[in-house]
């Protein structure tokens, strides 16, 4: 077996049964690995209106063929379960290398079931499989449990929830590697509700190759090209993902206050620019990265941590009319330490910074916490991530996001989310594309399972006119197809910026023999697509959510270069079901799951009016 290593590790906490599985391999390549067969196999195995946080709902955990093997950026894994943020299919994706020793091990995929009594760790290495007390670990941050485990298991790697998990937050991440997170639509919170603080892995095997001459030279041709381009070779080594906080700001398109405006002449101030000149200590890459856009910074009180990403330094930055990049920094630390996703925590506050603005929060609510809910208080956007992650006081509200938090005061309309999940740091009201991959994102609000801001702003591969509609929905479901195949090999997205479909083939050919052509794998990739629409449909999320907030449907930018623009979604939202030939309720057509080798779902999926 190539690139596969032919087992599944399951393990249920409430019976406390350990068992290895063969892996269907003809299912594996059907689905090519990681999010494709942990969707796959979620699917056939859970029922979709399972309650997220409930013993029935299951956690997996999948790593695809080329994770750990000699490509560049193979050190990605994916989070599969149902989203209690959003009640979708979550597929969460984290890099650094937590996911190439889990592969180490001997494992394609581990599947976790029921819910412990106990608070327990999972201990693999190699065969060994053990579930351990985790009791004296409960309530310690990310880097203190990472500290403790790797004492007790020399050599380990730990994946892990910090306190925002174990108290259940819907925005609540898995970390692993201390700082990298499986970040969205709340997994750390169904990691929680199963009692289950970490997972440490120790491992000894390699991943066997079909051709290994070949896949050398595959490996060292596609680092060249990643290594010579302006982005992954240039921008993205020099300032990380911070070097977007500019260019986006420049293009009009990055939010301010919660997307009340898109453009702000205080970007500079927290850009990677500055960053690298005020902050920067190292750059940090995950396993076999040629990029390495990872930073670390150095607080206020000379620790060194790692640091933020561009969403955070929006999130925490701009979106809560914050410009001290200090205190975006610490907050940063405090959501790794925590285990709270970036993007919605710092959205969350800002929702709530407008709705004390407005006049639906008052004083009073917040007056125990004794913190302010203004715009741009620097010390008030840390604090609030603490109490957010402890449930203390007002944070409890914001813990569950912004959506929640806004159906409190019956405000849902400042909630800037789509399927109830925080929408990342670009405004689609002039970015056309890329809003429409908003709005039909099947796990909600999500920017990178559709980077359209590849063409529209970089011209990666060519330069897309981000204000106009026309081919746009076409060139979306590509970029979306095509990171379902990325996420399902085990690399990182960001190759995009340098490779191509023909690459990806490359690679998994030479580590699991020649299987894929370019059009099958693109259509594999459409196959992983649909089947998570399938599974969202199922649990009863239906065409009426694959929508924008109304700000961005129908009030104008009011300032910047792109001001007097909104989403058409209108237009564009037909269309996209039309290419990826759905009908008009964005239910998948019959020939089209022939198609796609989808038959078994044929009068299965959602009841047509």
């Amino acid at each position: 077996m190539y690139g596969y290593n032919g087992k599944v590790l399951r393990v249920n906490l409430s019976e406390k049964t350990i068992g290895v599985e063969n892996l269907d391999l003809k299912l594996a390549q059907k689905y090519i690995g990681a999010r494709g067969l942990g969707v796959k196999t979620f699917i056939d195995e859970v029922d979709p209106m399972v309650e997220p946080l409930s013993s029935e709902n299951k956690l997996i955990i999948a790593t695809g063929p080329l994770t750990a093997s000699k490509m560049p950026t193979s050190g990605r894994y994916m989070v599969v379960t149902k989203s209690p943020l959003t009640g979708t299919i979550a597929i969460s994706n984290s890099g650094g290398k937590w996911g190439t020793k889990l592969k180490n091990a001997g494992y394609d995929m581990l599947i976790i079931e029921g819910k412990s009594d106990d608070k327990v760790y999972l201990y693999i290495e190699d065969d060994k499989v053990e579930i351990k007390d985790a009791s004296d670990y409960w309530g310690m941050v990310s880097s203190e449990i990472t500290e403790e485990l790797s004492k007790e298991h020399s050599k380990a790697n730990v994946l892990c929830i910090g306190p925002a998990g174990e108290n259940l937050s819907l925005i609540s991440a898995i970390m692993n590697d201390v700082d990298r997170a499986a970040g969205r639509g709340g997994v750390g919170a169904v990691m929680g509700s199963k009692n289950l603080k970490a997972i440490v892995v120790k491992g000894s095997k390699k991943v066997n190759v079909a051709n290994e001459e070949l896949a050398n030279r595959v490996n060292a041709e596609k680092v060249n090209i990643l290594r010579n381009d302006p982005v992954a070779g240039g921008g993205l080594p020099t300032y990380g993902t911070a070097v977007l906080v500019n260019i986006i700001n420049e293009n009009g398109v990055h939010p301010v206050k919660n997307f009340q405006e898109s453009y702000t002449d205080k970007a500079d101030l927290i850009s990677g620019e500055t960053m690298t000149e005020n902050t920067l200590v190292k750059k940090h890459a995950c396993y076999r990265c040629p990029i390495a856009c990872g930073r670390v910074v150095k607080l206020r009180n000379g620790k060194e941590v790692g640091g933020p990403e561009y969403e955070t330094l929006w999130s925490y930055g701009s979106d809560c009319d914050v410009y001290d990049l200090h205190a975006i920094n610490e907050a940063n630390m405090l959501c790794n330490e925590y285990g709270l996703d970036t993007i919605s925590a710092g959205a969350t506050i800002a929702t709530a910074m407008e709705l004390y603005q407005r006049g639906y929060i008052k004083d009073e609510d917040i007056e125990d916490d004794k913190l302010s809910l203004n715009w741009g208080d620097v010390e008030a956007v840390v604090k609030w991530t603490e109490k957010m992650a402890k449930r203390e006081g007002f944070g409890d509200l914001l813990a569950d996001g912004s959506y929640r938090l806004c159906e409190k005061y019956d405000a849902t309309q400042y909630s800037m989310t789509v399927k109830k999940q925080e929408l990342p740091a670009y405004d689609p009201r002039g970015i056309q594309g890329h809003g429409i991959t908003y709005a039909v994102n099947n796990r909600g609000g999500c920017h990178i399972k559709g980077y359209m801001i590849n063409p529209e702003i970089l011209g990666v591969p060519e330069k897309l006119d981000k204000l106009e509609v026309e081919g746009k929905p076409a060139y979306a479901k590509v970029f979306h197809d095509l990171t379902a195949v990325i996420d399902s090999l085990g690399i990182c997205v960001f190759t995009t910026f340098g490779l191509g479909l023909n690459d990806y083939v490359d690679m998994y050919n030479a580590v699991c023999g020649e299987i894929y052509t370019p059009e099958t794998l693109l259509q594999a990739g459409d196959r992983i697509w649909t089947l998570e629409k399938i599974f969202n449909l199922k649990a009863g999320i239906d065409s009426s959510q694959d929508t924008l907030p109304d700000r961005l449907i129908y009030d104008p930018i009011p300032n910047g270069p792109t001001k007097g623009h909104v989403h058409r979604l209108d237009e564009l939202l037909p269309k996209y079901y039309e290419v990826r030939g759905w009908d008009e309720d964005g239910i998948p057509l019959d020939e089209t799951l022939k198609t796609l080798g989808l038959e078994e779902y044929i009068g299965n999926i959602f009841a047509r009016n």
